[in-house]
C-alpha cells in the first residue's frame, strides 16, 4: 500500500507538477465532497420515505443542504488555508478583485440574503416581478424559479413553463405578491345591460350572485385584514361584494366586485357568468347590451314634452 501511494505521488509530481502537499489537500478535499454527496443522497432517500408532506419535505431538504454545504465550505477552506486566520486573510486579499469580477453573482447572493431575511415572497407564493408572473417553486443562492402564469394563457392560468430569475432582480424590479398577508384578491366583472332594462333589478341579481361566489365571508376577511395590518398600513372599506354603476355609450354598466382566491380567478369568473346568464334568461325585462346600430326618434320615443314641436302633417295628395 505504501509503495502504491509513493508511486501515485511520484507520478503526479512528474506528470502534473503537483507537490505531495498539494496532492494531499486534493485527496482530503475529494474525500470531504464525496462524504457530502453520500450523506446527502442517504438523507434525501430517508426523507422521501418518511415525510410525505411536499412543502415540509422541501423546507427540510433545503435547510439540510444549506447547513451541510456551509460545513463543507469551511472544511475545504481549512484544508487549503489552515486555521481561521489563514483563509480569512486570503479571502480579504482577493475580495476586492472578486467584487468587480463577480458583480452579478454577488448581487444575486445579496438578493438571496434579502429574500431569506425580509421574505418579500416564499416558496408557494404567487408573485409578479419584472413583468413576469408565476408561482414560486424553488429558491437557491443565486436564483429563484417560477412556474409561469398568464402570457398567452388568459386569467392567470399556468403556461407550464418554468422560468429561472436571478435573485438580484429584487433590487431592480418591484415585487407584487398575490398571496402574502392578505391571501385574496379583488376581482371585477363588468356586465352591460340596455338602457331600457330594469337595471336596478339586474343590480340586485348581480349582488346576490356575488355573495354566493365570494371566496371568504366578511368575518374571515376581517381576520385577514387584522393580520395584514400588523405588518402593513392596509385596510379596506368594503369587504363584502359590491356592484358599481356607470353608463357607457351602449348601455348601463354594472361592475360586480368581489373577493376571490388568486389561483381560482378563472373558475370563479366562469361560475359567476353562468349564474348571470341563467338569471337574466329568466327576466324578460333585462337584456344584455352590445354594440348595435339603432335609429331613435325622440319625438315619438322620447319623454313627453322633451321631443320639440311635432312634425307637420304631410300633404294629402289630390
Amino acid at each position: 500500500m505504501h509503495d502504491l501511494i509513493q508511486t501515485i505521488v511520484t507520478w503526479s509530481h512528474d506528470n502534473l507538477g503537483l507537490s505531495p502537499g498539494v496532492l494531499a489537500k486534493l485527496v482530503k478535499t475529494l474525500v470531504v465532497w464525496v462524504l457530502f454527496v453520500g450523506i446527502q443522497k442517504v438523507f434525501c432517500s430517508v426523507l422521501d420515505r418518511r415525510l410525505k408532506d411536499i412543502q415540509r419535505r422541501y423546507i427540510v431538504h433545503k435547510t439540510f443542504n444549506y447547513s451541510v454545504g456551509a460545513l463543507v465550505f469551511i472544511a475545504t477552506m481549512i484544508i487549503w488555508f489552515g486555521g481561521f486566520t489563514g483563509w480569512t486573510a486570503y479571502l480579504g486579499f482577493v475580495s476586492a478583485g472578486l467584487a468587480i469580477a463577480l458583480q452579478d453573482p454577488l448581487s444575486n447572493l445579496a438578493g438571496w440574503v434579502f429574500i431569506s431575511s425580509r421574505k418579500p415572497f416564499v416558496v408557494g407564493d404567487r408573485i409578479e416581478i419584472g413583468g413576469i408572473k408565476g408561482d414560486v417553486i424553488d429558491q437557491r443562492l443565486f436564483q429563484f424559479s417560477l412556474i409561469e402564469i398568464g402570457n398567452w394563457v388568459d386569467s392567470d392560468q399556468s403556461t407550464g413553463r418554468i422560468i429561472h430569475l436571478p435573485n438580484g432582480w429584487v433590487f431592480k424590479h418591484a415585487v407584487a405578491n398575490y398571496t402574502a398577508s392578505f391571501q385574496f384578491i379583488w376581482h371585477e366583472i363588468p356586465v352591460m345591460v340596455t338602457f331600457e332594462s330594469d337595471w336596478k333589478k339586474a343590480k340586485e341579481i348581480l349582488l346576490e350572485i356575488a355573495g354566493r361566489h365570494s371566496a371568504i365571508q366578511s368575518e374571515k376577511a376581517e381576520r385577514q385584514v387584522r393580520k395584514a395590518s400588523r405588518k402593513y398600513m392596509i385596510f379596506f372599506q368594503h369587504l363584502t361584494p359590491i356592484v358599481w354603476t356607470s353608463v357607457a355609450d351602449a348601455g348601463v354598466v354594472l361592475t360586480l366586485r368581489y373577493i376571490c382566491d388568486p389561483r381560482k380567478r378563472r373558475s370563479s369568473s366562469t361560475a359567476v357568468w353562468e349564474d348571470i346568464l341563467e338569471a337574466f334568461a329568466e327576466c324578460p325585462d333585462i337584456d344584455f347590451a352590445y354594440p348595435t346600430t339603432r335609429y331613435y326618434d325622440n319625438r315619438t320615443e322620447g319623454k313627453p314634452g322633451a321631443g320639440g314641436p311635432p312634425l307637420p302633417e304631410p300633404p294629402i295628395p289630390q
